[in-house]
């Protein structure tokens, strides 16, 4: 991982992280930059591209709407299907993606989602209909409100982790849900900002008392049977898994002081 400033030489521990060191971490990690880049030279094209504000009021709310549901179904059927794992080929990309992040939540470092699987994702969600909406321009927008879209996400998510209350009723709301999809049964609360399709297809629980307690819930279906049938996600994790908890903090330079300590 590229690091610097902020992000360099340091551990970034969630349960020990302020919002004001989030904050400063977000906004200086690669990947953010990235997206910001990104969605900087979308939005340019869309004005150099410009043809009419209907197809790009169109393109946008499509892009509104079509975010929540594609990560859904990402969420819920890739990250949580029982495939991945299961070759060598895919075995790394999906510890990456999403089993050190429920092995170790407060791990700020393996919350982000990975360049090379999000940014390919959101331009095939978002800019062929938004060309087939209104041509190069609404595409642009399209990709554009994708790019905002997964910002925001991103950071909503950092928050979910951070061991702080929100002062926003909206982001206590979607905290406590996401936590029980963390703690209490995975098979459920897909969502992160928006539970509109946990609802639709009934994997909503607003109480954990609503849902029994997952048995899987930290290693998200690679139990130790599947460890043995499929062992590369084991042996990329030096044969180290959390089952019955989550793992301790980890990090690259191992437990860190907080954040406001220095190194």
């Amino acid at each position: 991982m590229v690091r610097w400033g902020f992000w360099k030489n340091r551990t970034h521990n969630l349960a020990r992280m302020s919002m004001g060191d989030l904050i400063v971490a977000f906004f200086s990690y690669y990947a953010v930059l990235v997206y910001l880049g990104f969605a900087g030279a979308s939005l340019w094209l869309t004005a150099l591209w410009f043809d009419g504000w209907l197809a790009l009021i169109a393109a946008g709310i499509f892009a509104a709407l079509v975010y929540p549901l594609s990560w859904y179904v990402l969420h819920r059927w890739v990250l949580h299907g029982q495939y991945l794992y299961r070759s060598p080929l895919t075995a790394k990309v999906w510890k990456r993606i999403h089993f050190d992040h429920h092995q170790d939540p407060h791990n700020l470092v393996v919350l982000f989602g990975a360049l090379y699987t999000t940014i390919p994702t959101i331009a095939l969600v978002t800019i062929p209909v938004g060309y087939l909406i209104g041509g190069k321009s609404a595409a642009a927008l399209a990709f554009a409100m994708g790019i905002l879209s997964t910002l925001f996400y991103e950071f909503c998510h950092c928050v979910q982790h951070l061991n702080t209350t929100p002062k926003s009723a909206f982001m206590r709301q979607i905290k406590k849900y996401h936590l029980a999809h963390h703690f209490h049964n995975e098979q459920g609360n897909f969502g992160i900002t928006n539970f509109l399709w946990d609802r639709i297809f009934r994997t909503y629980y607003a109480e954990p008392k609503l849902r029994p307690k997952s048995t899987t819930v930290f290693n998200i279906g690679y139990t130790d049977e599947m460890a043995q049938r499929y062992p590369w996600v084991a042996a990329l994790s030096n044969g180290t898994r959390g089952d019955a908890n989550p793992r301790r903090f980890r990090s690259e330079q191992g437990e860190a002081p907080s954040p406001r300590a220095g190194h």
